[in-house]
């Protein structure tokens, strides 16, 4: 699968037909005009697309696609900083990555629930940005908030084409949701795995934005639970995934549906 099957319309296409704002990290319920992208990451806390996105989101920036982040919470329960500390830290990030926007929903950090109050709120959100293809959390995991801000998310996906859906916004209905498998501790076989060798030390200084979360960090909860330096295990992780594909650095992604391949002659990654 070649990475412009994300999205059939060519990046020269993309860039002449939107305009290009700056990055902002607007407060939850704020209204903007319509701006469509192409790839929307949504996940519960300020730097968790650092960590497992990100890179995919430099490549799709560098190849002149639209990419935009949701974060849904402030993440004011947090050991360490603060969330206005961190709302500054990922604006730093928005930056190094070169999002159209970051906005942030605004939901409760620890108390994420599936419920028809939060999928309005997204839905409200996924309107605004009405993107092609959607990043999500991949549905297992340690923090509640995690597993919770999949579901609420894929739900939130649909609920957001229905015409009738009482919530803000022009029904869209994203054409595609990845899972982003980046540091699973159970062993899920990525679908595939987008080489990010080109974009890994821009995806470690995003990382490094957060530093009220990750300086002088030896191991972060479900994301890195080994007790080694955080960065360090950043370039061990995706070495990890880019060697299934046989590259430096990778990014693994997960789907339910099987994904279409149009030549099996260009595929890539060596079989023996």
């Amino acid at each position: 699968m070649a990475w412009g099957a994300l999205d059939p319309v060519s990046a020269q296409a993309t860039r002449a037909s939107r305009a290009r704002p700056g990055p902002r990290d607007a407060r939850a319920h704020a209204t903007f005009p319509a701006m469509p992208v192409d790839i929307l990451a949504i996940a519960a806390h300020r730097d968790d697309v650092e960590l497992t996105c990100a890179g995919t989101l430099l490549r799709a920036r560098d190849a002149g696609y639209r990419t935009a982040i949701l974060d849904l919470t402030a993440g004011e329960m947090g050991t360490r900083g603060s969330a206005e500390l961190r709302a500054r830290e990922a604006a730093e990030a928005a930056k190094v990555l070169g999002v159209q926007e970051r906005r942030n929903a605004g939901l409760p950090d620890a108390h994420l629930q599936n419920d028809d109050a939060a999928r309005r709120v997204l839905v409200e959100h996924i309107r605004h940005f009405a993107p092609r293809v959607v990043i999500l959390p991949f549905s297992i995991g340690r923090h509640p908030d995690h597993r919770i801000a999949s579901e609420v998310g894929r739900d939130a996906c649909y609920l957001a084409g229905l015409a009738r859906y009482p919530a803000p916004g022009t029904p869209h209905r994203p054409v595609k949701i990845l899972y982003a498998l980046a540091y699973r501790e159970d062993p899920v076989k990525p679908t595939f795995v987008v080489d990010i060798s080109a974009q890994f030390e821009r995806k470690l200084n995003a990382i490094r934005c957060y530093s009220s979360q990750f300086d002088g960090v030896k191991g972060a909860g479900e994301i890195f639970p080994t007790g080694q330096d955080l960065y360090s295990l950043v370039e061990t992780q995706n070495s990890h995934y880019g060697s299934l594909i046989r590259r430096r650095y990778g990014e693994p992604f997960f789907t339910y549906e099987t994904m279409v391949v149009d030549d099996v002659v260009k595929l890539e990654g060596q079989s023996m």
